[in-house]
């Protein structure tokens, strides 16, 4: 992954730069996928993979609660 990749922290995150958070980037088809206490470890999805991922989450299908 490229040094110039633009990062985006998700909106679910806390405030604050120091703040644990998820963040994304999307470059040559995939979405890529960080934590912020650890950014060289990162993992790869589709975006259509993502998606129902994220579906699924928020319906509940992995858990007891649901995000909204």
């Amino acid at each position: 992954m490229a040094e110039h990749t633009h990062w985006q922290k998700t909106s679910f995150s806390g405030g604050g730069d120091g703040a644990n958070c998820l963040q994304l980037a999307a470059a040559h088809g995939v979405v890529w996928l960080r934590e912020s206490e650890a950014p060289g470890v990162m993992v790869t999805a589709t975006a259509n993979a993502l998606r129902a991922l994220l579906r699924s989450v928020k319906t509940g299908e992995f858990g007891s609660g649901s995000l909204k």
